[in-house]
Order: structure tokens, then sequence, then C-alpha cells
């Protein structure tokens, strides 16, 4: 048993840790300090979900429709396209990057963007439900191991979210933020390009 949740917690945090659009809002979540808990609660109990739906089988309903995974495809790479846009007006305009310079964003509006960073993306689906899900069914103890990735998943978001926290002091200037949100523009248009070519 020990040998599959080992397995999954190494095989699930090898795939989160690439920077992608979920680790991307989680960090700048952290960086304003701005419902961290509610966001990393949310990404961790997502992907929990996902991982154990591949392991229950459900990868082989969602590669019967093609059509499904196009449709999440399309409306991902939008989403993305717009945050990309987003981003890159941040960088734009210096004067609106501080995290002391903008309001809060509510709780409701900062949940529905983490949702939809989780939901709309395709990767998250090939990651948790097919990539993950098929490994586990070639593990003993299959649920052992869906709990190893789920916890590996909850392990990086609370030290994404919490360790964000740490690099405020380094971001305290217009500048930092400019980069920031330059480079969270790059990585958004790319993954909507690689979307959209995929």
């Amino acid at each position: 048993m020990l040998t599959s949740a080992v397995a999954g917690f190494s095989i699930s945090i090898a795939l989160i840790v690439a920077i992608g659009a979920q680790n991307a809002f989680v960090l700048r979540q952290g960086l304003r300090r701005e419902h961290v808990v509610p966001v990393v609660l949310t990404c961790a109990a997502s992907d929990a979900l996902l991982i154990m739906a591949g392991v229950a089988g459900v990868g082989s309903l969602v590669t019967g429709r093609p059509g499904l995974l196009t449709a999440i495809r399309w409306g991902g790479a939008a989403f993305l396209l717009c945050y990309a846009a987003l981003a890159a007006r941040r960088a734009l305009r210096p004067g609106a990057l501080l995290p002391t310079e903008r309001p809060p964003a509510t709780l409701g509006a900062t949940l529905l963007a983490c949702v939809a960073f989780t939901y709309l993306n395709p990767h998250v689906y090939l990651d948790t439900v097919l990539l993950l899900g098929g490994v586990a069914q070639q593990h003993p103890h299959r649920w052992v191991f869906g709990a190893g990735a789920a916890l590996a998943s909850a392990v990086w978001f609370t030290a994404l979210g919490a360790g964000a926290q740490r690099l405020a002091p380094l971001l305290a200037r217009a500048v930092a933020w400019r980069v920031l949100d330059a480079i969270i523009a790059v990585v958004m248009a790319g993954l909507a390009a690689a979307l959209l070519l995929g």
C-alpha cells in the first residue's frame, strides 16, 4: 500500500509542478494575500475530485466523447487568451500593479476565476482523469495511489499559496509586478496557443 501511495504522490507532484494557468493564478493570489486559503482549498479539492474520478475509471468515458474534449479545448483557450490580455494590460499599466493600489476582488469572483482556471483547462483532465487514472489502474491499491496523488496536489497548492507571501518583499516595486504579469501573459497565451494547435 505504501508503494502505491508514494507512486501516486511522486507522479502527481511531477505533473503539477510545471507552471500552468492554475499555478500562476494561485501564485498571484498568494502574492496579493487575497483569499489564499479558499483558493488553495478549491484547487486541492478540485484536483482530488478529478483524480478520484480517474481512479474510478471515468477516463474511458471521456476519451469516448471527442466532441466534449473539443468544446473544453476551445472554451479553455478563449478563457486563457482573455486572462493573458488582462495580465498584459496590467503589465503595461504600472500604476495598477501593486496589490495595495488595487481594491481586493470579492471572494465569489476569485473562486469563480479559480474554478474556471481548473475546469476550463483540458490539461487538468489529461493529467488527472486520464493519466493518473490510467496509471492507478495498474496498481493493486488504486485508491491508495489516488489518495497519494491527491495529497501531492494539496501539498503543492498549500506550499505555492503560502510560499508566495515570502516573495512579497521582492515584489514590493511596480517593476517586479510588471515583469510577473508579463510572464503570466506569455504563459497563458502559450497555453492557449497549445490548446488551439493541439
